[in-house]
């Protein structure tokens, strides 16, 4: 210990008596290890960080697999069996998460709504802090309505009163008794705040092909492993399969741990930007080798003494290693405070979509990182500057200092290769970043089928009537109370000033909720059935006629005609829905381009009929009355789907959310609250949300928009520490060869010739860098085709134009040094030597 803190005295004597490299090191050092702790403590909050339950490796997210390989939602009957044939599991629970109207308490307010079938919370682990979860006889369809709360909004909306009794809540047009409040800290899923039992809704549908649940979660039994559940859900889905079919489409069953779903649609980019900041962490240490390089190569003289001495080589390492030690450690304390900074940078900049952002801290594990790191750096560090320097002879090295020489032609070869290696990785970044840029502007060069500009939205959810509560289907889709409320809703709305058109829609495209997607039956008349509806009987008539009657795949979605004027969506042949298209007329559709093309290829779709009952319980026939353009309602990457629009007047049911969209020909944002106190005097428990399409627009590009942020943040630090590090090492080449610059001048050469000496000398190792870096660019660019659109992971232009920047932000750092080299004045230099 007593030699250890005498190589850190010392070193910090050695370290303050070059000030300025020193702070150039210490930032290097900071700015690297804090982007690289930042980026991990995100990497560690969202995928690596235990999820907060109990025996939370236990808990599974299960899928339904197509005969494709692409996952689906569970179907009720395939559920059923699942649950109750699997050796497995201890318990299974299928439901959904939905934003949903809720008054009470404070107001009405969209909140997010879980509902789930009976096992959820034991399948989670948890339980209420305060009352009690629910009982057995509140499991069934026509029991009292009960809820349980999240510990937040108990505190926020409830006034956290202890007395649960007296706390109702109204919802789905319902009144629900608060019988428990959750954990705080648990609010899964999709940040949910009220939990309603799934049996309260009635029976369960027969369907094995009509696939409602898209949360399944499941508690593994003690002792069973995953690959064990993987073979016993496989063998029941592939026994279902050959019991049903056709009438089921479910061919396996997916099982995954829960953490690893929640963040398998963004493992990929954090990933790569783990990599990217890793790139960045090992330019910003050859910067710094180069650094110490030099500085030793200064101290050559004084390091040969002390060999001559009898100071051994393991001497001078642990004297180097302290040096190192007091460099990373305090580049790494810097780089933690500046890490904290990132990290509330990074979640400012991070797309809603990305989970759990809540838990992502610089907490404990992520300091023993940036600890870890820190040492491995100084170890490097140590390891790079003593390999050169205790390989100098000393008693060549005397000598040298004598003469005034200054560096070994092994230090120089040592410093070019690492210069070498910051250029190649630099490529590589800029690689990345320009092949993410040119696929953001590949997407939004993509035509979305709609206009964005002067366009409010408002989500809304439409008040149900008493008859939509009811199990009758037959009763409630004849009750045209919905479209009384949105006709009152929009003529006020379109009386405001500067509004000029007012529509609606059941699913905004580019929103998080999308149109339903289902089965459409090309019928010319009326489905008929023996059978009562909601019987069994009816349930399995209805079904097999869904199997067997030829068809069509599509979106359903809501509209009224404004909608398409509204958004600039194009009528291609037909008509729109008019004022003839009552709640009491035939009901009319209007489909979408590529709906009309591969259903009816090469005829006319006007005229035809189709039944898409499925999607609401309305069997009446669907007669086309005009074909619209295509929209992009998922994303502006995946092509449209094909759509068929209903009439709100016709179709629209109440409970369901449906988003009006209002033109104006002012600014957005001056009708917002005029639209807010329309809506209150219309329906006071509606609690609509608005934004500004051009915010939905943007914020669907969230995700691609800071994978580039960041990638070409860090490529461009690169680029900056790549032109820093061919800088330092020309500038220290041309200052211990004055010398030799001035004997060469004063022999005849001209400032050409010096010039062309030193920019030669740092083009080799330019190309050799750039070489090398379009290699490993075309290697490790294919690991982000996940992440472009319609761009190739090796694009000759992005390639081409990367390599020509870098080369020209090295040279112009190396024409600086050698102008200084070729203002040398032979009689100045000769006289200094």
């Amino acid at each position: 210990m007593q030699g250890l803190l005498q190589d850190l005295r010392y070193g910090f004597r050695m370290l303050a008596r070059k000030p300025s490299v020193t702070v150039v090191v210490l930032v290097t050092l900071a700015l690297a290890i804090g982007a690289t702790t930042a980026i991990f403590s995100v990497v560690y909050g969202v995928m690596l960080r235990s999820l907060p339950y109990p025996k939370p490796d236990q808990i599974m997210s299960l899928k339904e697999v197509a005969a494709d390989g692409h996952l689906m939602n569970f179907t009720d009957p395939n559920f059923r069996d699942l649950r109750a044939q699997n050796h497995s599991f201890a318990a299974m629970a299928s439901g959904y998460g939905d934003q949903v109207t809720v008054s009470g308490g404070s107001g009405p307010a969209r909140v997010n709504v879980a509902v789930f079938s009976r096992d959820f919370f034991r399948v989670m682990g948890v339980a209420p802090i305060l009352g009690r979860g629910f009982s057995a006889d509140e499991l069934h369809q026509g029991a009292a309505p009960v809820a349980l709360v999240s510990y937040a909004y108990w505190r926020q909306h409830l006034g956290g009163s202890p007395d649960l009794s007296s706390l109702k809540l109204k919802a789905e047009n319902l009144e629900f008794s608060v019988v428990g409040v959750l954990q705080p800290g648990f609010d899964y899923p999709d940040h949910a705040d009220i939990w309603i039992p799934a049996e309260l809704f009635g029976e369960e549908s027969q369907s094995r092909t009509g696939h409602n649940w898209s949360i399944v979660v499941a508690r593994l039994r003690d002792g069973v492993t995953l690959k064990q559940a993987r073979g016993d859900l496989t063998v029941l889905a592939h026994r279902l399969y050959q019991q049903y079919k056709p009438a089921i489409d479910m061919r396996d069953a997916s099982v995954m741990p829960l953490r690893d779903a929640l963040t398998a649609n963004v493992r990929p980019a954090l990933l790569i930007l783990l990599a990217a900041v890793g790139f960045l962490l090992l330019v910003g240490c050859a910067n710094v080798a180069n650094l110490l390089m030099a500085r030793a190569a200064e101290r050559e003289r004084e390091l040969a003494v002390r060999a001559a001495l009898g100071a051994g080589r393991s001497r001078l390492v642990r004297q180097f290693l302290a040096e190192s030690l007091l460099l990373s450690l305090a580049g790494g304390a810097l780089g933690v405070l500046l890490a904290i900074w990132g990290v509330d940078a990074l979640l400012a900049l991070a797309p809603p979509n990305l989970p759990r952002l809540d838990e992502v801290s610089v907490n404990l594990p992520v300091l023993a990182f940036a600890f870890g790191i820190s040492l491995l750096v100084a170890v490097g560090l140590a390891i790079a500057t003593t390999v050169r320097t205790t390989s100098v002879d000393p008693q060549a090295a005397l000598a040298e200092g004598s003469r005034g020489a200054g560096g070994s032609l092994a230090s120089q070869r040592i410093a070019r290769v690492l210069v070498g290696a910051q250029m190649a990785v630099t490529l590589v970044l800029l690689a990345g970043a320009g092949l993410l840029g040119r696929s953001l502007l590949r997407v939004l060069s993509v035509d979305p089928g709609f206009r964005t500009s002067h366009v409010v939205t408002m989500e809304l959810e439409v008040p149900a009537s008493q008859l939509e509560t009811m199990s009758n289907v037959e009763e409630a889709v004849k009750d045209t109370s919905p479209g009384r409320f949105m006709n009152n809703l929009f003529d006020r709305l379109r009386s405001l000033p500067g509004v000029e058109q007012v529509g609606g829609v059941s699913a905004l495209p580019l929103e998080a909720g999308d149109c339903p997607d289902g089965k459409f039956l090309l019928l010319d008349r009326e489905p008929q059935f023996n059978f009562k509806p909601d019987t069994p009987e009816f349930n399995k008539d209805f079904e097999h006629l869904w199997v067997t009657a030829p068809g069509g795949e599509g979106d359903y979605c809501v509209a009224s005609k404004d909608y398409f004027t509204a958004l600039g969506i194009p009528l291609l042949k037909g008509r729109l829905f008019d004022e003839d298209d009552t709640a009491t007329a035939p009901h009319a559709a209007v489909i979408s381009e590529s709906l009309a093309r591969t259903t009816w290829p090469n005829q006319d779709p006007l005229g035809r009929t189709i039944d898409f009952g499925n999607m609401d319980g309305d069997l009446r026939l669907l007669t086309v009355v005009g074909v619209v353009g295509d929209v992009r309602y998922r994303s502006l990457e995946k092509p449209p789907e094909p759509t068929v629009y209903v009439d709100y007047r016709q179709r629209l049911r109440g409970g369901r959310d449906f988003t009006v969209v209002i033109r104006s020909n002012i600014p957005p944002q001056s009708i917002l609250a005029s639209a807010r106190t329309v809506v209150h005097e219309v329906a006071p428990d509606v609690a609509p949300r608005f934004a500004t399409f051009q915010d939905v627009f943007s914020s669907s590009l969230g995700t691609r928009r800071f994978n580039l942020t960041l990638v070409g943040a860090f490529a461009v630090a690169a680029l900056l520490l790549a032109a820093v590090g061919v800088y330092g090492i020309m500038a220290y080449w041309v200052s211990r060869r004055t010398r030799e610059i001035g004997l060469r001048m004063a022999l005849g050469a001209e400032r050409g010739n010096v010039l062309g000496l030193v920019l030669g000398r740092a083009s080799v190792t330019i190309a050799a860098g750039l070489a090398v870096g379009l290699g490993g660019a075309f290697i490790l660019t294919r690991f982000i085709e996940s992440l472009l659109f319609d761009v190739k992971a090796a694009d000759p232009l992005t390639f081409t134009g990367v390599a020509l920047l870098l080369a020209a932000v090295a040279l112009l750092a190396t024409y600086i040094p050698a102008q200084r080299a070729a203002k040398v004045d032979p009689m100045v230099a000769l006289r200094h030597e």
